[in-house]
């Protein structure tokens, strides 16, 4: 009987969510990851047995977490992280990794950040919807992507409404709706020179207030948003075409392209050039999943 498995999310094109890789395993005793540093979100789940995380926070202070059982755990893009089995009782456990446009927004909604990484459940029937709904992506890599997409949705969903550190939304339709204008305005005009000042100006709300409203709403500021809306774009493009990256760049609001690279580098742990070596080289495979750190002493 197996006691992993692993499967990579074909590079299918989906801006508001994208699945990465998923699987589970049965780990052996005190067998560990890391230190590595992801380019995407990834949240496991514990199915059994116990371990420990060590990750640092926003300010680079290093948290030790003790889990077990019916906990989760998430690692999100850029946050140094080691984890291992017990020795004892070593965990089983099923991952996702994904993002998206809309990931930090389900995220922030889940009560879950750098800062706050770990997951606990109202109820243990919860969280076992949780667990299910992860294992199904697990267990269906033949499935269709957007069946796994949709799958993934349910996963987040099942996140947010059972989690302890749930963040209560006030319904507010008029903040809805200044949202949704500005993203909106953003996906139509991503390749201009836009700034917060003039996105709050099509809302017709004051800058710091607009920014307060869209960070509640999605999880991250305005700017963020657009440096995410352009970046995926991009990606898009270099995947499906080969459009120099100048001009790449330059229809995604970079006329710099140097300043692209290093943006796109810091995004998804590749150049546009290696993104698209890659994606054109070995249809399906994520680009640079986690990166390596030398071990710390």
């Amino acid at each position: 009987m197996d006691d992993f498995t692993f499967s990579i999310f074909p590079n299918d094109n989906f801006l508001d969510l994208r699945l990465y890789q998923y699987g589970w395993e049965q780990c052996a005793p005190l067998h560990s990851f890391g230190p590595f540093v992801r380019n995407h979100y990834l949240f496991h789940y514990i199915i059994s047995g116990c371990g420990t995380l060590n990750s640092n926070d926003e300010d680079g202070a290093t948290h030790h977490y003790k889990l077990e059982s019916g906990q989760g755990f998430l690692i999100s893009p850029g946050q140094v992280n080691t984890y291992s089995a017990d020795q004892t009782h070593p965990w089983k456990y099923v991952w996702v990794e994904f993002d998206g446009l809309r990931a930090a927004e389900a995220l922030n909604r889940a009560g879950l950040s750098i800062s706050q990484p770990i997951y606990n459940a109202q109820s243990p029937v919860q969280g076992e919807a949780v667990r299910d709904f992860m294992l199904y992506i697990a267990d269906h890599p033949e499935a269709s992507t957007l069946h796994l997409i949709g799958h993934l949705f349910l996963f987040l969903d099942a996140l947010i409404q059972s989690s302890v550190n749930r963040q209560e939304t006030r319904g507010n339709a008029l903040r809805d709706f200044y949202v949704q204008e500005a993203v909106a305005y953003i996906e139509q005009n991503y390749h201009l020179d836009l700034t917060v000042e003039s996105l709050a100006n099509v809302c017709r709300l004051n800058r710091s207030y607009f920014s307060k409203l869209f960070k509640e709403s999605i999880g991250c500021p305005p700017q963020e948003f657009l440096i995410r809306m352009r970046l995926s774009k991009a990606a898009d493009k270099l995947a499906a075409s080969g459009v120099p990256i100048g001009e790449v760049a330059a229809s995604c609001g970079y006329p710099n392209q140097l300043h692209f690279s290093r943006a796109f580098k810091k995004r998804y742990g590749l150049s546009p050039r290696e993104w698209r070596l890659l994606h054109k080289q070995e249809e399906g495979r994520p680009a640079c999943a986690a990166t390596v750190l030398p071990p710390q002493i």
